[in-house]
């Protein structure tokens, strides 16, 4: 009989088993999965026969999609508010995990995107497979890269991170390893050899991983752990690096079309299919991402953000062009770049109004750039 709950917990000698069970759905993320993770982490936090925690994604696709798009979607076209109470918890969640104190491996098998990088990326120990396909794509939606995306995509080498932000493209396991979002690859055929090595106490695994007293989870990971396929994004580093250092996406497009490189052009047709206004919010949150000190801090400015792009037509339009329709042509407003408002960016970054409740994870001010970022992106008007 098929098991049915969304998230399946198993106990397997002293690792807590965590496993995403939406195979149909690519695992996406709904408000009772978030809750549930949460719940299980606290519960293995305070349990000591408890050493390590593993992620997991039921179904041969993929770990997670991401949070569950239709969902929101019909909620910002009812003008709900359940999406903001989701992505409130959804945040805690990403911030647990980040600070969890036991070891905690997440199997970054398969397709692993938006809110699927959220429960995994800030991992302790994370592990891509050749089968890896890691985004951040919130840009081709409306939408703005959230679940403490823009702080590991600003902390990723150069303009990388800017890169994959801005485009939304998906990176295999070298890249994500390259830029700091996954740590480990072991092939995909080895995963249930490694998981069986993780739930025996450490220092008694199998001939395949490490033995002997002392092992740690590390250890266990690292001894199934080879070198991945070569990935494609460090030999793009120069041109990438020098046209995204830019301070505007008007700036950035022009440095992509006169760089010579076919690639980079591609590159600039590309993001011209994306949402004007979620490009130029998406640039100002990581590059203010960077400048902020903690991971709950950016956690905060992204809730401001997430909670006004769920209130801006972009995102309903994108929805309904990549996902529900699937036409690809989605009717942007504002339609270019040029029209973009500045003071409609910053508004993006503006404390939460009357009505409406802080994430606040952070101590203080969620963005202490707040004050001076409107200077700094100034130009992105054009």
């Amino acid at each position: 009989m098929n098991d049915d709950r969304p998230v399946l917990l198993e106990t397997r000698g002293t690792c807590m088993h965590l496993t995403l069970n939406r195979p149909r759905a690519l695992n996406a993320l709904s408000h009772t999965m978030v809750r549930l993770l949460d719940a299980a982490l606290a519960r293995a936090e305070q349990d000591e026969a408890i050493e390590s925690v593993l992620l997991s994604g039921a179904g041969d696709r993929g770990l997670c999609a991401g949070g569950d798009i239709r969902a929101l979607h019909d909620d910002a076209r009812a003008s709900g508010r359940a999406s903001l109470a989701f992505w409130r918890d959804e945040y805690r969640l990403n911030a647990r995990i980040a600070r969890f104190p036991k070891p905690y491996v997440a199997l970054m098998d398969g397709i692993v995107m938006g809110g699927g990088v959220g429960v995994s990326a800030h991992a302790g120990i994370r592990v891509v497979t050749e089968r890896s396909r890691v985004a951040m794509p919130e840009t081709a939606i409306g939408f703005v890269p959230d679940v403490g995306g823009t702080r590991l995509l600003a902390a990723a080498p150069g303009e990388l991170g800017t890169h994959l932000a801005l485009t939304g493209r998906s990176v295999g396991a070298a890249d994500a390893i390259l830029c700091g979002l996954a740590d480990h690859h072991v092939p995909a055929r080895l995963l249930p050899a490694l998981t069986e090595a993780l739930g025996k106490p450490t220092g008694t695994t199998g001939p395949t991983g490490p033995s002997g007293p002392g092992a740690s989870v590390a250890d266990i990971v690292q001894g199934f752990t080879t070198d991945p396929p070569a990935g494609a994004l460090a030999a793009q580093r120069d041109w990438i690096d020098d046209c995204y250092a830019a301070d505007t996406v008007e700036d950035i497009i022009r440095n992509l079309r006169a760089s010579g490189v076919p690639a980079a052009r591609t590159v600039a047709d590309e993001l011209l299919t994306k949402s004007p206004l979620a490009l130029k919010v998406t640039l100002a949150a990581v590059r203010r991402a960077a400048r902020l000190d903690s991971l709950e801090a950016v956690l905060d400015q992204e809730f401001r953000v997430s909670s006004r792009a769920f209130e801006h037509p972009d995102f309903v339009e994108g929805v309904r062009a990549r996902i529900i329709d699937k036409d690809n042509a989605p009717q942007w407003k504002p339609g270019s770049l040029a029209e973009v408002d500045d003071q409609e960016v910053a508004r993006f970054f503006a404390p939460l109004g009357p009505g409406e409740q802080e994430l606040a994870l952070a101590p203080g001010p969620a963005d202490t750039s707040a004050r001076d970022g409107q200077d700094e992106h100034g130009g992105q008007g054009g």
